[in-house]
């Protein structure tokens, strides 16, 4: 059963969009992706939204450019988390779909990421349903850890090429 579904209104958010599936992946969360235009084909949106809480979804991923749409949408009809991914657009740059998606009227509330945070919102997502999973909460606690040992490793290389650094 996905816990988490993952809409885009175009297969150019995919690029994007695949970064939250890469993390829930990562942390062992199952999801569902599916593209849906809000404008284009309303009912079939309506539909996903209406049943996505029968088919067990606890959290929902939305990504959209331009006029953005899509995850205030879902936020009206979907009664639990909805996570907004402004897409990068030619004409602003993505602020017209950060606008869109980050200024919901009040009562339906869209947590918004950076344009194209596709791994922030995967992660916000893991997030929120870590709250009530242990287990899950665990391995989200070890992707932080992975990420500064990461980082470690890349100061380590720098040193070893002779840079100094500010301690010593």
């Amino acid at each position: 059963m996905a816990l988490v579904s993952i809409v885009m209104g175009s297969d150019s958010d995919m690029p994007v969009m695949s970064k939250a599936a890469e993390v829930l992946d990562e942390l062992k969360i199952d999801y569902e992706m599916r593209i849906i235009s809000a404008h284009r084909e309303p009912d079939v949106f309506f539909e996903y939204a209406k049943t996505a809480e029968d088919r067990g979804v606890k959290v929902v991923i939305a990504g959209a450019g331009m006029a953005a749409h899509l995850p205030g949408m879902c936020a009206a009809i979907f009664p639990m988390p909805v996570i907004g991914i402004p897409m990068h657009t030619t004409s602003l740059g993505g602020r017209d779909s950060l606008y869109s998606i980050v200024q919901m009227p009040s009562g339906i509330p869209v947590a918004t990421v950076a344009i194209n945070g596709g791994t922030n919102a995967g992660l916000l997502a893991a997030k929120i349903l870590a709250v009530s999973d242990r287990d899950l909460l665990d391995r989200v606690k070890k992707y932080a850890e992975g990420l500064k040992t990461a980082v470690e490793a890349k100061d380590a290389k720098l040193q070893q090429r002779g840079y100094k650094n500010y301690d010593k």
